[in-house]
Formats: C-alpha cells, sequence, structure tokens
C-alpha cells in the first residue's frame, strides 16, 4: 500500500550549509550521507561551533550527493568539507515520517505531484533530517525529514 504524502509548494530561504559531496550511486546514499554528517559535526565541534540541521542536497539527477549540516554561525572549512547552501525559491515539499530507507516514496510522490500539477524540476532536490529524537530508537515511524524539489521558473 503507497503512503499518502500531502505536497505543497512554498517560498523556501537560502540555507548555508556545510558538507562533503560525493560522487556515488544511490545505493551508497545511506552510508555516505549520515557518516559525512558525522564528519561535519565533528569538524563544527573541533572550531566549538553549534550547527542547525543535518542536510543531504542531491545534484546531477541524484549523481552528485552534498551532505551536512546547515550553518548558524560563520565556519571555516576544512579538508573536504566545503561551503554550500540550499536554494532559495519555489519548492515542491512533503513530510516522511519513517525510516530513513523509506524516503524514497516520498521522492517519488513529490515527483508523481509535479508532474500532475505540471510543474518543472529545477536542477536539484534535498533533504532536511529532524533533530534525532531518543523515542526514534524504538519507533521509527516518528522519524521527520522534509523533502524539497526545487521548481524551475515558468
Amino acid at each position: 500500500m503507497m503512503r499518502q504524502y500531502q505536497v505543497s509548494v512554498q517560498h523556501v530561504p537560502r540555507i548555508r550549509t556545510a558538507v562533503i559531496s560525493h560522487r556515488v550511486g544511490k545505493d551508497q546514499f545511506s552510508r555516505v550521507v549520515p557518516e559525512s554528517c558525522g564528519l561535519v559535526w565533528n569538524a563544527l565541534k573541533a572550531q566549538g561551533l553549534r550547527g542547525g540541521r543535518n542536510v543531504a542536497l542531491y545534484r546531477e539527477a541524484g549523481a552528485v550527493v552534498e551532505a551536512g549540516v546547515e550553518l548558524l554561525t560563520p565556519f571555516s572549512a576544512a579538508g573536504n568539507i566545503v561551503l554550500s547552501e540550499l536554494p532559495a525559491g519555489s519548492a515542491a515539499s512533503t513530510q516522511h515520517y519513517g525510516p530513513y530507507s523509506e524516503l524514497g516514496d516520498a521522492h517519488e510522490a513529490v515527483q508523481r505531484w509535479c508532474k500532475t500539477n505540471g510543474h518543472a524540476f529545477g536542477s536539484v532536490c534535498w533533504e532536511i533530517y529532524g533533530h534525532w529524537q531518543e523515542q526514534w530508537n524504538d519507533n521509527p515511524s516518528q522519524i521527520r525529514t522534509d523533502v524539497f524539489y526545487e521548481l524551475a521558473d515558468r
């Protein structure tokens, strides 16, 4: 049974990020994204900084993934961690509640909604992960991830 998603178009602000960029296959996202987020968190902590939520931005139809953390303060890029951003503008979005392994359902729902409603995709999509809650260890159905697709200008 396909789960139901509410999709809406919203204007999203530009969000500065610190990320590690990878050119990998989709089968490697489940390893690369959390690993990269952890490495970026370590770098933020080493600079005495706090970050926002974990993020993953997908470029080139998912061939390139930038995974890391929202920046709340200035950050000095270090090693393979670079400064990037989630784009500002119109985006179609939905909220996914459940394990990360089921995020594909949310992506499919946004893509289907855009096609049905005549919206063309921009060049990127991204995920913003909710701050980890202890209860999610016992009940992964409560894990929240916001999924966004940049919309092309009409």
